[in-house]
């Protein structure tokens, strides 16, 4: 007999120029075949996702920074209303807590697959250099700073334009001039804190790959894809698969050096030399991941597997060649279910009241 599942699935926000993975990810357990019922989480009554027919129910999680005894209260409270077998965290900002939080859930009887924080540390912005020597890829040099004065002399001190500002834990922005610079620092900084981090540009195409890990130095399996179009924030708009061995390879390697458990995202750019460089490594699903569905090497319903201790499936090589278009679209939504999400931090499936 199938047993049928409930997962909840964080994430549920889908701003037009940076969505979140949890809808995509939804969507993927959605389609898989697998006997799931869908519970999104979300931090904003006005996250698409909650009232989405790709989930059963939605529920509002307090923010990670109202720290971990707060989000696990939320959580337990929710379990006890909805049973859910297993959560799958989908955003950077979130997965410290989750990891923190694993055992507790799991004696609750919420099982997850989650990096620990020992390799959530080691693909930290700040540990790149180190990681990259580890598996031999090449790293645009990179240097934090704490203080916006650095690009009005970063030109003399051999610093020169164009440069990437990014936040230590999210957010990156191309600048152009000094100007342009410290507005980009402070606008980073108020959000994410410092230090923040100054990084070269590396001129070329940017390809990701998204892949599991098996949590032992094995990768379940990865789709690779080429960016052909961008929002303004520079995340992928389109994109096509591709079939790349140097860049599986890099894949590999970083999954293999840090025993990598779960869901990641390898961000590099190909050089005019033909050389890849690493730029970044996101700690779970990509927004794109729906992709992987569509080329049928569905990495989700895979993740749900090690999930539930179950043998993964034997994934088959992507097809290469296939395009991803986002498309923005209109989820239309009872007033009596936004008011319930409002009210009560619930909305059902039908969108009625929610219970207090």
């Amino acid at each position: 007999m199938t047993v049928r599942r409930t997962i909840a699935v964080t994430g549920m926000n889908a701003r037009a120029d940076n969505p979140a993975p949890g809808l995509a990810v939804a969507r993927c357990l959605r389609e898989s075949g697998l006997p799931l019922r869908i519970v999104g989480l979300g931090y904003d009554a006005l996250d698409p996702g909650l009232y989405s027919s790709r989930c059963d129910a939605g529920y509002l999680l307090p923010y990670p920074s109202a720290g971990e005894e707060a989000v696990f209260e939320r959580l337990a409270d929710i379990h006890e209303v909805e049973h859910f077998d297993a959560v799958i965290p989908c955003l950077d900002s979130e997965l410290s807590v989750f990891a923190t939080l694993e055992d507790r859930l799991l004696g609750l009887g919420v099982r997850s697959f989650l990096p620990t924080h020992e390799q959530l540390r080691a693909r930290d912005k700040g540990h790149l250099t180190e990681l990259a020597k580890r598996v031999g890829v090449r790293y645009p040099e990179t240097r934090p700073i704490s203080d916006s004065s650095f690009f009005m002399d970063s030109v003399k001190n051999g610093w020169d334009y164009p440069l990437v500002v990014k936040g230590p834990l999210f957010d990156a922005q191309v600048v152009r001039t000094p100007e342009e610079a410290v507005q980009a620092f402070r606008r980073i900084a108020a959000v994410w804190g410092l230090p923040i981090l100054v990084q070269r540009v590396v001129e070329g195409d940017e390809f990701n790959l998204a892949g599991l890990g098996d949590g032992r130095g094995g990768m379940v399996g990865a789709v690779m894809m080429k960016k052909r179009g961008l929002t303004d924030k520079g995340k992928a708009w389109a994109g096509v698969t591709i079939h790349d061995d140097r860049l599986l390879e890099l894949g590999r390697s970083i999954v293999a050096a840090l025993r990598w458990r779960g869901p990641l995202e390898v961000e590099a750019m190909r050089g005019p030399d033909g050389d890849y460089y690493l730029i970044e490594i996101n700690p779970r699903f990509p927004a794109w991941i729906y992709l992987s569905a569509g080329v049928g090497c569905n990495l989700p319903a895979a993740l749900c597997a090690l999930i539930m201790g179950e043998p993964p499936p034997i994934l088959p090589p992507p097809q290469a060649g296939t395009l991803f278009i986002r498309s923005a679209e209109e989820i239309i939504v009872p007033l009596v279910a936004f008011e319930s999400v409002m009210l009560t931090g619930h909305v059902s499936a039908t969108g009625g009241a929610a219970k207090p």
